[in-house]
């Protein structure tokens, strides 16, 4: 039989430091009211980065809070898959490597991977389909960590898509042959031709720093078409978005959306949340809306799975299906079913 890949456990860093609903409403100068961000945008609060809350630093808290969560030794893990922002503490270097001497799994192999919000999504597929590949490849941990709200300029009107942005870390620890918490499929779709619609816009080799727009610069997170995108997005990404998620069920197994029992979905606005919720035949119970986080980018679905365990949502035979989008564009989905695996 081919090998199974299982979910050994998982751990969270999320900063102390919170902004609210009124906060992102005065700093949008009025434009938005805080009772508009709650209902509409659906954010209560987010956790915001102190100063020492790196991107490479949060991520390796994670990775540790995963291993004291599970016991495992770091020298068991194989490879470190860090699902970290390219936003980090010092440009050009390998925040996987940095993870894996912070926590001392020092035979293992690291890289950075980048997918943007669908970075999460996109590991436990590459990890899954590594360990199946790979004999001598039997421990994965996923980590990262997630603070591109830094360069969010509230006034910009374009940019209500992402006030939610906020700050944290997530890891997952994968095992072969676990026998428990089986990854199942997963299925990803892409659309290059929204490739550079959004990013930040200034500091890179296209438009460099200049003594005259480093603090434009840094604030550039934007839209840099965003007729294109928001018209463009408003065609294809439901359908895309869907598309993905029959794949992922059909791919594990033959399931269909009624296997669903959990959804681990990311943070976006109230409406979409409650609209894809149902649209999917489910209930508000069998899925978590993260007003109280906002969008931790890709740490979204590690978060989301974290919750459904500790508040119950998630029991043994759940099938969890995790969903994310990022810019570029990108949609994913993938599953998950917990507790021994069935056969």
């Amino acid at each position: 039989m081919k090998p199974t890949v299982g979910v050994l456990g998982y751990g969270l860093y999320l900063p102390q430091t919170y902004m609210t609903a009124a906060q992102i409403a005065a700093a949008t100068n009025g434009v938005w009211a805080e009772a508009a961000v709650v209902e509409k945008l659906g954010i209560i609060k987010k956790p915001i980065p102190g100063p020492d809350d790196g991107t490479q630093e949060m991520g390796a808290r994670a990775a540790q809070d995963a291993i004291d969560r599970t016991g495992l030794d770091p020298k068991e893990i194989d490879a470190v898959i860090c699902v970290g922002e390219e936003w980090k503490e010092y440009p050009l270097t390998t925040s996987a490597l940095y993870i894996q001497e912070k926590i001392g799994a020092t035979n293992a192999w690291g890289i950075d991977v980048a997918n943007r919000c669908c970075t999460t999504c996109t590991a436990i597929k590459m990890a899954k389909d590594l360990m199946i590949a790979d004999d001598d490849l039997n421990t994965v941990l996923i980590a990262g960590g997630y603070r591109n709200g830094d360069f969010v300029d509230y006034t910009d009107k374009d940019m209500s898509m992402m006030y939610n942005l906020g700050a944290g870390a997530g890891a997952l620890i994968l095992k072969k042959n676990l026998g428990r918490n089986e990854v199942l499929g997963s299925h990803i779709k892409a659309d290059g031709s929204f490739a550079r619609d959004a990013g930040v816009e200034i500091g890179g080799i296209a438009k460099p720093f200049t003594p005259d727009n480093i603090q434009e610069g840094y604030k550039s997170l934007r839209l840099m078409n965003p007729v294109h995108m928001k018209e463009g997005l408003n065609k294809v990404s439901v359908s895309n978005w869907y598309y993905c998620i029959d794949e992922s069920l059909r791919k594990s197994g033959g399931l269909t959306r009624k296997d669903i029992g959990y959804l681990a979905i990311l943070h976006f606005k109230r409406s979409q949340h409650v609209g894809m919720v149902a649209e999917l035949g489910l209930t508000p119970e069998q899925t978590i809306y993260l007003e109280d986080y906002g969008h931790i980018g890709q740490i979204d679905q590690i978060l989301s799975l974290a919750l459904g365990l500790e508040s119950g949502k998630i029991k043994d035979g759940t099938v969890v299906t995790m969903i994310a989008a990022g810019i570029g564009y990108v949609w994913a989905s993938t599953c998950l079913r917990w507790g021994p695996n069935q056969y």
